[in-house]
């Protein structure tokens, strides 16, 4: 049996897997699932998160969320996984341009967890995602500015952009504990026009993602 948490930083975007996990015999006997909504953000996500492995320590933990996209080819409502995540604004905006910590010297570009300065998760969990896997990148402030969205392209090359994915990344490369993050598309990064979004799609593929990955394992 597998026992695995699932993490959502707020209710509704997982609430379709709610409704299908209360009802009994839908989740296969080989998945025992424990429910963790972190809350919204990286300070919560990292706190939410480790207190859950103090109290029960999982065989997998999948991170399912909607995110903002930098690739307007990207269909709204696609769901990706993210491969490798960066804390984009743990950085300094000198002479033009956007220097990270690991840009400064501040810290070692390859100090565990870090990887040449990202996140990245290498575990043998990740080949049965059937799904595209993408940069992503993490925020304290969502990006809604033109300038910072270059800064950003310039110097990750990102897909997608959340509030909690590179919490996710960092705590279980420091635990060991096997990870997924899914993330869809639900808007087009600097797009602030809730009308152009897609939320009700994004959550619906997002959680149909969810439970064929759990009938997966």
């Amino acid at each position: 049996m597998t026992n695995c948490l699932i993490v959502a930083a707020t209710p509704l975007e997982i609430t379709p897997f709610l409704n299908y996990y209360r009802i009994p015999g839908n989740l296969s006997k080989k998945i025992l699932a424990d429910i963790l909504v972190s809350g919204i953000g990286l300070t919560a996500t990292t706190y939410s998160l480790t207190k859950q492995l103090t109290i029960k320590r999982p065989d997998l933990i999948i991170q399912a969320g909607v995110s903002g996209c930098f690739d307007t080819s990207i269909p709204l409502g696609s769901v990706v996984m993210v491969k490798q995540e960066a804390i984009a604004d743990q950085s300094v905006i000198e002479l033009d341009k956007l220097k990270t910590l690991f840009d400064l010297k501040l810290v070692p570009q390859d100090q565990y967890p870090f990887s040449k300065g990202w996140l990245i998760n290498r575990n043998e969990i990740v080949k049965k995602v059937r799904l595209k896997k993408v940069k992503g990148i993490s925020v304290n402030e969502i990006t809604t500015s033109k300038q910072k969205m270059k800064f950003y392209k310039d110097s990750f090359s990102p897909v997608v952009e959340s509030m909690e994915g590179a919490a996710l990344h960092y705590v279980c490369l420091m635990e060991k504990i096997p990870f997924i993050q899914l993330r869809s598309v639900s808007n087009y990064i600097a797009e602030r026009n809730k009308k152009n979004w897609n939320m009700k799609e994004s959550i619906i593929n997002l959680n149909n993602e969810l439970i064929r990955l759990l009938e997966s394992l």
